[in-house]
Order: C-alpha cells, then sequence, then structure tokens
C-alpha cells in the first residue's frame, strides 16, 4: 500500500508541476489560445493558481521525501482536492465535460493519497 500511496502522490506531484509550470512560465496569451477559460481570468490570476500547483508539487513528496513534517503530504492532497472542484466547477461553467472527467479522476486519486496518509498508512517516525 505503502509503494501504491507512492506511486499516486509522484504522479499527482509530476501533473501538478506540469501543469503549473505551464500556467506559471507561459504568457497568457499563449494560454488563451489554447483554452478559452483563461480569457475571463486575470493573468494575476492564472499566475497565481500556478504557483500553487507548483507548490501542490512539492507538497505531495518532499514533506515525507526530506522527513520535515511529513503530516503535510495528506494535507496538500486535501488542498488538492480543493483545487479540482474549482477546477470541475470553472469547467462546467464552459461546457468542458472531459476536463471534469479528468478533475474528478485527480481528485479522486488525491482523495485516495489523503486516506492512505491520514490513516490507512501513516508516515511514522
Amino acid at each position: 500500500m505503502n509503494l501504491a500511496l507512492w506511486i499516486v502522490a509522484g504522479l499527482l506531484a509530476a501533473l501538478s508541476l506540469f501543469s503549473g509550470a505551464t500556467k506559471l512560465f507561459l504568457p497568457k496569451s499563449k494560454l488563451d489560445e489554447s483554452t478559452d477559460w483563461t480569457e475571463s481570468a486575470s493573468a494575476g490570476f492564472v499566475k497565481t493558481l500556478g504557483g500553487l500547483e507548483i507548490l501542490a508539487a512539492a507538497g505531495l513528496i518532499l514533506p515525507a521525501a526530506l522527513d520535515i513534517a511529513p503530516v503535510m503530504v495528506p494535507v496538500t492532497a486535501v488542498c488538492w482536492i480543493l483545487l479540482m472542484i474549482g477546477g470541475m466547477i470553472t469547467h462546467a461553467r464552459y461546457g468542458h465535460y472531459k476536463n471534469i472527467a479528468l478533475c474528478l479522476a485527480l481528485l479522486a486519486a488525491a482523495a485516495f493519497v489523503a486516506w492512505g496518509r491520514f490513516g490507512l498508512e501513516p508516515f511514522t517516525g
């Protein structure tokens, strides 16, 4: 179970890092070409969202890997769940049903990490 939790957390972190870096480092005009939800959002909001996603990537891996406050891993997973709820609401407004399904799958993966690390297989030290 521990291995499965590490794998899921690692996959979530990789996806979060990629998605966050895209939002943080690509110009908003470039993002507007590929998705329409960014057109109605301010550049600051999109950059902040990207920064939060990069922090989530770090929070899913580094606390446990460095053994510094490993309880932050499931806390970060809960925060990721909240982020995915916001993503589902946003994508529902624009009728992006495939993206809603993706957010739901990511929410389920984060819920698995939170459930596993809070109760089933917590980090002990």
